[in-house]
């Protein structure tokens, strides 16, 4: 019972799980598609599981980094989900974004077999779990917290416990409001400088010594010139996110207005195909104009 276990092993549970084990932490892993396992499997050390709940019956603390809301109720509470195999005092860690509704459902679940649910998705994307830069943002119980933070460093940067249930995931909601206001306005100043005839690169290389600079202009400008989206996370997946803020705002009475038009947007882009184009892609929309 000291193992720690991973769910789910895409573009950022993949190297997240592959951190745990190169950092020491005796891993034991689970992937809906067996082929992701046996991939993983040949590049780090750790037992490949069968089920959530073989995961669950010699697993610690669990990880789970998986796609939407109801992929977490399946591995967690579905057939052969975590909860059949779950023992009492087990940490379960969520890295999915999700709604801050699941986080609290998942909660009042769990607790009923003394087992503690934090709600802790993270941001920097495909790059930084690869890396092991990631920024987690926790919610749940606070002791759980402290008790998984070493872990948490083997694939963050920096962790921050934010509240109780559902705090972890309305805090990624804030950090995607955030990002999508600033992805479309580096995209309206990149295709405004192109108009204008200027030479963005020389443009972005100056701005981004000044007042305008943001992780989204370092890191983009130059792909996002050179009409480059097959990396980074996905348009499909931000849509999701922020279908998610859209709710949660709703309910809460928040004026998204700005958030709400750049989601149009991102239609807009699956309807060019870009469905799995990094969201930097918003650019496109106008180039196409």
């Amino acid at each position: 019972m000291n193992k720690k276990g991973f769910i789910g092993l895409g573009v950022m549970g993949f190297p997240m799980a592959g951190h745990l084990s190169s950092d020491g932490f005796d891993t034991c892993i689970f992937n809906r598609t067996p082929e992701k396992a046996e991939q993983w499997s040949g590049k780090f050390q750790g037992e490949i599981c069968k089920t959530p709940a073989e995961i669950a019956s010699m697993s610690d603390s669990i990880f789970l980094c998986v796609g939407r809301d109801e992929d977490v109720r399946e591995v967690l509470v579905g057939e052969d989900g975590v909860f059949s195999k779950v023992h009492p005092g087990t940490i379960i860690i969520d890295h999915t974004t999700t709604s801050a509704t699941l986080a609290r459902e998942m909660h009042d679940i769990f607790i009923k077999k003394q087992c503690f649910y934090l709600d802790a998705p993270v941001s920097g994307g495909q790059a930084g779990a690869e890396a092991g830069q990631l920024s987690v943002m926790v919610g749940g119980d606070k002791d759980s917290y402290e008790a998984t933070k070493e872990a948490l460093g083997a694939f963050s940067k920096f962790t921050k416990y934010m509240g109780s249930s559902g705090s972890g995931q309305l805090t990624k909601m804030v950090n995607q409001i955030c990002i999508g206001g600033l992805v479309q306005a580096l995209a309206e100043g990149i295709n405004f400088s192109e108009k204008a005839g200027l030479n963005t690169a020389d443009v972005m290389k100056v701005i981004t010594k000044g007042a305008a600079q943001s992780w989204q202009m370092e890191n983009r400008w130059e792909t996002m010139i050179a009409d480059e989206y097959d990396h980074g996370f996905a348009v499909d997946w931000m849509r999701k996110d922020l279908d998610i803020v859209s709710e949660e705002a709703a309910k809460i009475g928040a004026d998204i207005e700005i958030t709400n038009i750049v989601n149009k947007f991102y239609k807009d882009i699956q309807s060019l195909g870009g469905n799995r184009w990094d969201t930097s892609s918003l650019l496109k929309r106008l180039k196409d104009k």
